[in-house]
């Protein structure tokens, strides 16, 4: 079942016809912090769509180190590369920010994605998203240093749940910047000395989101306005559907 105004932007994006292919078989459920939802290696058993919250796409290397290729709100869903096929998830998505979402059984989702083409666009959005952060994130981690890296990413998890107290670890953030925890201190320390980071308490990071923006590299903008564009695009293209015909 749908909440009464709909927070996740691609089921909002669905005309109600088509959502109405989804809304029976989904399912309001709690994101918990630090909650896997997917796991590398495991067959993707639910789509979720976030209303709230913010979860990181994590990649996990043969040596057991971590870093973070994408994050995911209320404008993207986890699991919908299932619909490509029944391989096991190469990538294992983590709540950072706890939330509420909309899941459906994978195999529902594939149901509806093959009858609707509004809902394949819709997915075809979240693709073209993804793929701008992979794209961008991928040239950012080669190019530029871990402090700009390390402020691009609190400014994106702060997009995503729209307040200036992040729910975070350090050792979180190492493990989405895939460095280690003593270079997460060392960065701290340097963005609490230049008023980017005001507090930080047991498990939570107040940023200065205007001084951290100064801090950050220009990939994080890049990836906003994409992302944007994606979604405005859509939102004409919805616009001239709905027109009458003569």
């Amino acid at each position: 079942m749908l909440p009464s105004g709909v927070a996740n932007r691609l089921l909002a994006a669905l005309p109600a016809a088509d959502l109405d292919l989804l809304a029976p078989e989904l399912e309001m459920v709690t994101l918990d912090r630090d909650a896997v939802v997917s796991r590398a290696g495991d067959h993707t058993e639910y789509v979720f769509f976030p209303h709230s919250g913010a979860v990181t796409v994590m990649i996990d290397t043969a040596n057991g180190q971590t870093v973070a290729s994408a994050a995911i709100g209320r404008e993207g869903a986890v699991g919908t590369l299932s619909v490509l096929g029944p391989s096991p998830a190469v990538v294992t998505a983590v709540v950072r920010a706890a939330g509420t979402a909309s899941r459906i059984p994978a195999a529902r989702f594939h149901a509806a994605f093959s009858r609707s083409p509004a809902i394949r666009h819709a997915v075809q959005m979240h693709f073209k998203a993804m793929l701008i952060q992979l794209q961008v994130g991928g040239a950012c981690n080669a190019l530029h240093p871990v402090q700009a890296r390390m402020a691009r990413w609190l400014l994106q998890l702060r997009d995503r749940i729209d307040q200036d107290t992040l729910p975070l670890t350090q050792e979180a953030l190492s493990q989405i910047l895939g460095v280690r925890r003593t270079t997460v201190t060392l960065l701290m320390r340097n963005l609490r000395a230049s008023g980017a980071i005001r507090s930080e308490r047991r498990g939570e990071i107040e940023v200065d989101s205007s001084r951290l923006a100064a801090v950050a590299c220009e990939c994080r903008d890049t990836m906003r306005l994409e992302v944007e564009e994606i979604f405005s695009g859509n939102a004409a293209s919805s616009r001239v559907s709905a027109l009458p015909t003569q």
